[in-house]
């Protein structure tokens, strides 16, 4: 029963992301919580955003853009197994606050969309950028579309912001895959529902791919920052205990 519910959850939020650079974790993490409970969610969605993301690179795969990648590499590649090896020991879970919290005073500094740059992102900058998204991201799951500001700030639109995106999280979660497993943290179990919901995917990324060669740079910026802003609240939402508590 829990699988027949992560597909189609899974595909809605595949085909949102598709469109919006990103976000299906947003979707998907409440969801694996509820459905498995806490300890599966960075595992499950460390596995379904790996899968997901690799067919994203095979579909856009000439829309990728190398300097980035490759400044960005070395620091992701380091954060990742950091903060995979976090998570196994200690919770940060006020760490989503944060998140939340920037990604919402960003969408008010792009003006809703209105701005296409808000500060210049240099090439290198990926390094250190790489390095805490990756951290972050080992420690609770996922980062939601925190990359996207930077992304936009260096003027990555459309296919090649989602090919580049693509394969920045497939390297993250290559490293956070192994860092689990080593560490006892990715179960059987936990596999095969992240499977479900890469497999998921599949068809998304196709509907994705269709629509964005209709779009306009403009709407691509807009829908990015609106899903940056829709996930600040529901990652606010999420931790309305800890607010409530301070």
């Amino acid at each position: 029963m829990t699988v027949f519910l992560l597909i189609p959850i899974s595909f809605i939020a595949w085909s949102i992301s598709a469109i919006a650079g990103g976000g299906s974790p947003i979707v998907l993490v409440p969801v694996v919580n509820f459905l498995l409970g806490a300890p599966a969610v960075a595992p499950t969605i460390t596995t379904g955003m790996l899968l997901g993301n690799s067919h994203r690179i095979w579909m856009f795969w000439k829309h990728l853009n190398w300097p980035v990648t490759l400044w960005y590499l070395p620091g992701a590649l380091l954060g990742a197994v950091l903060g995979a090896y976090t998570f196994t020991q200690i919770r940060f879970d006020w760490l989503e606050l944060v998140i939340a919290i920037f990604l919402i005073i960003t969408v008010f500094s792009f003006g809703f969309g209105k701005k296409e740059r808000i500060f210049p992102v240099q090439a290198w900058q990926f390094l250190p950028v790489g390095f805490l998204y990756a951290f972050v991201s080992g420690i609770i799951g996922s980062s939601g579309p925190t990359m996207n500001p930077f992304y936009l700030n260096y003027g990555l639109l459309k296919e090649e912001m989602v090919a580049t995106k693509a394969a920045h999280v497939v390297v993250i979660h290559v490293a956070k895959m192994v860092t689990y497993a080593l560490l006892g943290a990715l179960t059987p179990e936990y596999l095969g529902y992240g499977l479900a919901i890469g497999l998921a995917a599949v068809p998304a990324n196709w509907i994705g791919q269709h629509f964005l060669k209709k779009m306009s740079d403009l709407q691509f910026r807009q829908i990015v920052i609106a899903m940056m802003g829709i996930s600040g609240l529901l990652m606010l939402w999420a931790q309305r205990d800890l607010i409530a508590f301070w």
